[in-house]
C-alpha cells in the first residue's frame, strides 16, 4: 500500500503553488496545437473551465490564438509581463523556463 505522499491517485491538497492558469499556459507552451479537451485532462479541470482560462489569457494577451482548418492553433507571448504586483517586473517566459522542465 502506497502513503499518500507518494500515491499519485490521491487528492490533492486544498491549494496549488501553481495555479490553473499557470498549468494551462504551461501545457499550451509545451504543446500549440493542444486540444482543450486535452488540455482540461492534463490540469484536471472541466473542458469549460479550460475555454475560460484560455480566453482570459487570450483577452489578456499571454497567449494568441489562429484557426488552421477546423484546430485552433496557441502560442505564448513569453515577452508579457506577470500580472502579480509581487513578480510583474518578470515576464512570462521566465515562469514557462522555470516550469517546463518538470511538467508532465
Amino acid at each position: 500500500m502506497s502513503s499518500p505522499a507518494t500515491d499519485k491517485t490521491a487528492s490533492p491538497p486544498g491549494w496549488t503553488f501553481v495555479t490553473n492558469h499557470a498549468a494551462v499556459l504551461l501545457s499550451i507552451a509545451r504543446d500549440p496545437e493542444i486540444r482543450l479537451r486535452d488540455v482540461a485532462e492534463r490540469v484536471g479541470i472541466t473542458e469549460r473551465a479550460a475555454q475560460r482560462i484560455v480566453r482570459d489569457l487570450v483577452e489578456e494577451g499571454y497567449v494568441e490564438r489562429r484557426r488552421v482548418g477546423r484546430r485552433n492553433v496557441y502560442s505564448v507571448v513569453p515577452n508579457r509581463q506577470m500580472r502579480h504586483r509581487v513578480v510583474r517586473h518578470h515576464q512570462v517566459g521566465a515562469l514557462l523556463r522555470v516550469l517546463a522542465p518538470y511538467a508532465v
